[in-house]
């Protein structure tokens, strides 16, 4: 291709956006002046255009480092779309394959060339990149998901510690740090381990005001699962994270008996199945995957309209990660979970069994900490999560009025007497009778439920026995959960017996008051309705506009030519046109070349490609 000039020349007439987007800009001109960079962006922020537009600005190939073996053929079906010159070498090509990527790389025929970390162990894919760099100039190193260079991570990949000999090798490339997902300590970690210290940081808002973040309470969360399907997300592509195989598996037949097309992804199951699967998802509209985390880093479709849990994730930054993969394309979309007791115990008790020193299982239990801090919370919860990430914006201190918690403010109450009622519970069962149960038995003691287990026991000679009737089990098992989440009350064993803790002696004598939040009953949702904050050149709250009757129809019939075109040329239905792209050619109704040319996301290479197509399927 004719190498553009600037990098405004290359958004524009490659990408088709009109303008770069909050730090966009500045991170390129530091890039295409030889800069290091250290960037952390949301999903669906626009990253990949940081390494991309310097890529195709200076001289040589653009070297991206990716652990997404698997996605690296979509990825570069994408960049070949929209006219650039992209290859890839992994462990999945033959040999003929690779050789004839490398003969591309050595006479400067490719723009981007995506590479496995692995790969930069094989001597002999050192050599390629010396005798590149020496030849037809190596532009830069993009290290995409750059957290998995953290050991602590939920993410870590040990191949990334080894990057560091891209700046022993090549001092005068330069070299972009990109994750979604860092703490501060993470970036630390990145700086140190990726030999980054004179890297410039950028660090933008990891606000996505286009996801709408919902916690429900756990009450059968499959039924509670397909009543959120039904009543806002039908026919939508999404996600579903269980926590384990056997879930996975229930929940996908479970979904399937109900007509959602639903497809199971997990470790467990063969590679060919995996990738099946993840192509389905990819390719067609509506397709949702049900998977264990295994499932999602780098899946690049922009039209995930809900992200759902049905078990609690580990810590908020897998959460944060795997919650936006929703909405890329700056259109609405949702964060759902359901959220019980059986969680916290879960969690608590695999932190128990985990491999490691204290010390490791102290910093598991910090982030599960602060993931029972998101779910427990009365405040807003978009607030709650950018403060876990330190940041200091607007966004970060205002209530976003577009989650649970601020459509549908919980009440906060004084649970310090049921508190106390549920610690002398277990007080006595362990003083007087040497004895430990798990939640369900504390209830039936509480509210004086006369089981078999209670007149095996004798429970019903405690003092405590019938103490709780005023409240419900439901309501008990709220109580409960609530105080093992603030550390009143712990969980031990396979069981999950319930035992005090050091916090507990406060609550019994009456020195610390404990509030607790009203559970919400369930109740149907609403969408999303705040606007984009997409990639570049997306239209803020324009892109999820309404469309008009017309408008409607005309979005349904680009979409049914873009699914056709893309089953002929077996790529993603995304890698045509992203969603947002269709409803603003829906909305403009353009009737010539230049007017359509004028979309954002319509580039030279697509114009030309498909322009006739849009223009006669708008005329139908």
């Amino acid at each position: 291709m004719t190498m553009p000039v600037t990098p405004l020349d290359v958004l524009h007439r490659v990408f088709g956006y009109p303008t770069f987007r909050g730090d966009q800009g500045e991170i390129v001109d530091h890039v295409v002046g030889g800069g290091d960079a250290v960037v952390l962006m949301p999903t669906g922020g626009g990253k990949s255009l940081c390494y991309q537009v310097p890529a195709l600005v200076r001289p040589g190939t653009g070297v991206v480092i990716s652990p997404l073996i698997a996605l690296m053929q979509d990825q570069v079906e994408a960049l070949r779309a929209v006219g650039i010159r992209a290859g890839y070498l992994n462990s999945t090509q033959d040999a003929a394959a690779r050789a004839a990527v490398e003969r591309q790389v050595l006479a400067g025929q490719l723009d981007l060339l995506y590479l496995a970390p692995e790969r930069l162990r094989v001597e002999s894919l050192l050599g390629l990149l010396e005798r590149t760099a020496a030849g037809p100039g190596i532009a830069l190193f993009a290290i995409d998901e750059a957290h998995c260079v953290s050991q602590w991570g939920h993410d870590f990949r040990p191949d990334y510690l080894a990057l560091s000999l891209l700046h022993e090798r090549w001092p005068t490339v330069p070299r972009l740090a990109l994750t979604a997902t860092a703490t501060a300590a993470t970036r630390a970690e990145i700086i140190e381990r990726l030999d980054l210290r004179r890297a410039r940081q950028f660090v933008a808002s990891f606000d996505r005001p286009n996801i709408q973040y919902r916690i429900v309470a756990k009450d059968n969360p499959r039924r509670q699962l397909l009543a959120f399907l039904d009543a806002e997300h039908r026919g939508d592509a999404g996600i579903v994270y269980c926590l384990s195989r056997a879930s996975v598996e229930q929940t996908a037949e479970f979904l399937a008996s109900h007509g959602i097309t639903a497809l199971p992804y997990h470790a467990g199951l063969d590679h060919a199945t995996r990738a099946a699967n993840q192509a389905r998802f990819l390719r067609e509209d509506g397709v949702v995957v049900v998977a264990t985390i295994a499932f999602g880093m780098g899946i690049d479709k922009p039209d995930v309209r809900f992200v759902a849990h049905l078990d609690l994730p580990k810590s908020v930054e897998g959460y944060y990660q795997e919650t936006g993969r929703a909405g890329r394309d700056g259109l609405a979309s949702t964060a759902w979970m359901t959220y019980g007791l059986a969680d916290v115990v879960q969690q608590r008790h695999l932190i128990d069994q985990s491999e490691g020193d204290a010390a490791h299982k102290r910093r598991l239990s910090m982030h599960l900490d602060a993931m029972l801090a998101l779910c427990e919370t009365v405040q807003c919860r978009r607030v709650q999560l950018l403060g876990y990430f330190g940041e200091q914006s607007p966004a970060a201190s205002t209530p976003c009025g577009n989650c649970d918690t601020c459509l549908h403010p919980p009440a906060a109450w004084d649970g310090t007497v049921e508190a106390q009622k549920v610690l002398s519970a277990v007080s006595r069962l362990a003083r007087q009778r040497n004895q430990r149960f798990g939640a369900g038995q504390i209830i039936d003691i509480l509210t004086g439920r006369r089981t078999d287990k209670v007149a095996q026991h004798r429970h019903d000679e405690l003092s405590v026995f019938g103490i709780g009737t005023d409240h419900g089990a439901a309501d008990w098992r709220s109580i409960i959960r609530q105080l093992l989440a603030h550390g009143l009350l712990g969980a031990e064993g396979e069981y999950g017996t319930l035992v005090l803790t050091e916090h507990s002696a406060g609550v019994l004598d009456g020195q610390r008051r404990v509030m607790l939040r009203h559970d919400l009953r369930p109740e149907r949702g609403r969408r999303a309705s705040r606007g984009s904050n997409g990639p570049a050149g997306r239209p803020g709250a324009d892109a999820a506009l309404d469309l008009d009757a017309d408008g409607a129809v005309r979005f349904e019939r680009l979409r049914a030519w873009r699914a056709e075109t893309a089953r002929a040329q077996g790529v993603p239905a995304y890698v045509v046109f992203h969603d947002a792209t269709l409803r603003q050619i829906a909305e403009h109704c353009p009737t010539t070349l230049a007017h359509l040319g004028r979309i954002s996301g319509v580039g030279e290479a697509k114009l030309a490609r498909y322009g006739d197509a849009v223009l006669a399927t708008l005329a139908h």
